[in-house]
């Protein structure tokens, strides 16, 4: 798990805004067994949050999330796809990614998943963690030059040159974005805002690092997929 250092280091990103489907009945082939997939729901919260899956599911999953946390991404990989074709999309858990952000290049790849149609997160989501190994490693070897670029200047300035110098416009291009709405996206100073918010929100309900999840509403101790796939078989079990 990546622990926060400290709230008020967190805190300071408001400065920068001011398990398988269900087993086809004999005799059916299994196309006539299923005829609904709840990877097509998804539902945006009021606090910003995107939620995939059945809302009237039986376990309500929460992942708090950062995108510069190198766990975070090892849980894209290791779970993600068998949580959401073993449990979402049977309709038997729905899955909410709330934003916990660290640094700016955190709120810049935020503002960016976030960037359209609601249904085109997860997938963003996916694409940005999955090639984390990529870009963060230009971000580690930042100069000085490249770091001034990335803290002076106005808002939107500063979250282009974060986008520019890590290599995020070529993967939003590839996602069927153009230039115009990528820049748009990343001068979303609202967007900014409430995504500060989600972070302060999260660190005032105890949410210690990322990625962190809850099972219906109770953080848990679990940082990684084999021990949060045994507590949803539980949570499953027992409802």
């Amino acid at each position: 798990m990546m622990k926060l250092a400290r709230l008020a280091a967190l805190a300071g990103i408001a400065a920068l805004a001011l398990a398988a489907a269900p087993p086809a009945r004999r005799g059916l082939p299994p196309s006539a067994a299923k005829t609904h997939s709840w990877l097509q729901t998804v539902a945006v919260t009021p606090s910003g949050s995107h939620v995939v899956g059945n809302p009237q599911a039986d376990v309500k999953l929460v992942e708090f999330a950062s995108y510069t946390c190198s766990h975070c991404a090892n849980f894209e990989r290791q779970g993600a796809d068998a949580l959401l074709v073993g449990y979402v999309d049977p309709g038997k858990v729905s899955f909410e990614v709330r934003h916990l952000l660290r640094d700016p290049v955190d709120m810049t790849v935020a503002l960016l998943t976030n960037c359209g149609d609601p249904k085109r997160f997860f997938g963003n989501h996916t694409v940005f963690l999955r090639r984390q190994d990529r870009w963060i490693a230009t971000m580690e070897k930042a100069g000085p030059g490249m770091r001034q670029r990335w803290s002076s200047g106005e808002f939107a300035t500063r979250m282009r040159a974060i986008a520019s110098d890590l290599g995020f416009y070529p993967m939003m291009i590839a996602r069927g974005y153009d230039r115009p709405t990528i820049d748009r996206c990343l001068a979303d100073q609202g967007k900014a805002r409430q995504l500060a918010e989600m972070t302060q929100a999260a660190i005032d309900s105890g949410v210690g690092g990322t990625p962190s999840f809850t099972i219906d509403g109770t953080l848990s101790d679990i940082h990684e997929w084999a021990p949060l796939e045994r507590a949803l078989r539980n949570k499953l079990r027992g409802s």
